[in-house]
């Protein structure tokens, strides 16, 4: 786990070295627009450090947080991250993939030339965000491992 972060409500968000996840998300993250955003469907939105480094390396100014995810993992195939996989974070939490996040222009600060949509799952397959729900909640720190433990 590379970093994890809450706000409360909009982005981006701000690094904790630990929080407690429930199973509507992390203590201490709000979310502005409930229409879009949180819910037990929605409780935890995760991206790729491998991402954020390949869109910085494009003269992006993303970093961990700054497009609304909680969860920045390193060294996970971002190819096994879609709808019914399941991930195991550290020794307690689980998720499940529920879906894909579509970025909207609240996120554009993170893109050169506001070039958001470099993250939609429809025009940018296998970039996008992913949302996932808990299975089993805990504890999660940065350093804990996350790791495919199969799919629904």
């Amino acid at each position: 786990m590379s970093s994890k972060s809450v706000s409360d409500g909009g982005v981006p968000k701000r690094p904790l070295a630990t929080a407690e996840l429930t199973p509507t998300g992390f203590v201490g993250d709000r979310q502005n627009d409930l229409k879009h955003h949180g819910g037990p469907d929605r409780a935890v939105c995760l991206y790729s450090l491998d991402l954020i480094l390949a869109l910085q390396a494009e003269g992006h100014p993303i970093y961990p947080g700054a497009i609304g995810e909680n969860l920045t993992v390193a060294g996970l195939d971002w190819r096994d991250v879609q709808p019914g996989a399941r991930f195991q974070i550290g020794e307690e939490v689980i998720l499940e993939i529920t879906n894909y996040a579509v970025p909207c222009s609240k996120i554009q600060a993170a893109f050169k030339e506001n070039r958001f949509p470099r993250v939609s799952p429809t025009l940018e397959p296998g970039w996008a965000r992913a949302y996932a729900r808990v299975l089993r909640t805990g504890s999660v720190r940065i350093g804990d491992t996350i790791q495919y433990v199969g799919k629904e």
